[in-house]
């Protein structure tokens, strides 16, 4: 199968070495430091599963030198979702399909008004990995893809998928209702992201005070109101799942809190920012997320301003 990973981040280069080390040809878009490192190195992950290094695969920032490939792992951060959409076009061929393996909720149908709702799959991604270095990925814990159709089916090209998943060791699962699964993320992302972010917090300082983890009920409330108003219902008892899988994670930093150290643009549009315009879109208020979201937009104009300057 020929593969292209649009964006190989922390999440993008994972799982593109893991099809890579299972003998797929696999082309990596990256840019900036981190693709001169992968063109010079190649790629590094270092993973308590086994580590892998991939140097005989194409490293580009430039899709017009992949040509057509079966399969697309978008992995750019939402807010280079437009813009990464226009870009593909010399990577679609008549049988490509695009999946992405983006948070938030809304990237697949962006992806589905270019490119078609047949040709792709929304997916769910639950995988502790970070961008340590150019060139080099350092994977902590998991490693799951959840991801489907749509509509809710599951025709034969989402089930050779998820063959050549299950082949390259990556486990997966495709979900009829991909939609909710996508939402149970934010239900996780919306608040843990954002309490790390504006307290420098891990997620086990969030869950041991008492003070940021009622913040952290009362924003994924909030993320229950806006997702019912898009006909997904999260249970109430999705909320101490989601705190007990939290209690799992340890020292974790979640991603916007890496990006945020690394000084790097914020996803707070497609965590936050999505809460608070569906629940104002009906008639509500987002009282939690829009401080959040307040917060978080002076911070990624800051991290931006610098850049520029």
């Amino acid at each position: 199968m020929r593969i292209a990973v649009m964006g190989a981040g922390a999440v993008g280069a994972y799982f593109g070495a893991r099809f890579s080390a299972s003998g797929h040809n696999v082309a990596f878009l990256a840019r900036g430091a981190h693709l001169d490192a992968l063109r010079r190195e190649g790629l590094r992950v270092d993973s308590p599963g086994g580590d892998l290094r991939i140097q005989n695969a194409l490293f580009t920032n430039d899709p017009g030198e992949v040509a057509a490939v079966d399969l697309i792992l978008f992995c750019v951060k939402s807010y280079d979702t437009d813009a990464a959409v226009g870009s593909l076009a010399p990577m679609i061929g008549s049988a490509t399909t695009i999946l992405s393996l983006q948070n938030g909720v809304d990237n697949a149908d962006k992806i589905a008004a270019r490119w078609g709702k047949t040709r792709t799959l929304a997916g769910v991604v639950y995988l502790g990995a970070q961008l340590v270095g150019p060139g080099t990925i350092k994977h902590s814990a998991g490693g799951r893809i959840v991801f489907g159709e749509m509509d809710g089916s599951a025709g034969d090209t989402t089930k050779s998928i998820e063959q050549a998943l299950t082949a390259a060791q990556i486990p997966c699962e495709i979900s009829n209702d991909i939609r909710k699964a996508q939402w149970r993320k934010l239900l996780w992302n919306a608040p843990f992201c954002a309490i790390s972010c504006l307290t420098r917090a891990t997620v086990k300082e969030i869950i041991e005070s008492d003070s940021l983890r009622k913040l952290a009920v009362d924003c994924m409330n909030e993320v229950r109101q806006a997702a019912r108003t898009q006909n997904v219902d999260l249970e109430p008892e999705l909320l101490d799942e989601t705190l007990t899988f939290s209690k799992t994670l340890s020292e974790f930093k979640p991603s916007m809190l890496q990006d945020l150290e690394a000084r790097k643009p914020l996803e707070y549009e497609a965590f936050n920012g999505v809460v608070v315009k569906l629940l104002c879109r009906a008639g509500k208020e987002a009282p939690v997320n829009q401080v959040f979201y307040g917060t978080l937009e002076y911070l990624d104009k800051k991290i931006r301003g610098e850049a520029a300057g």
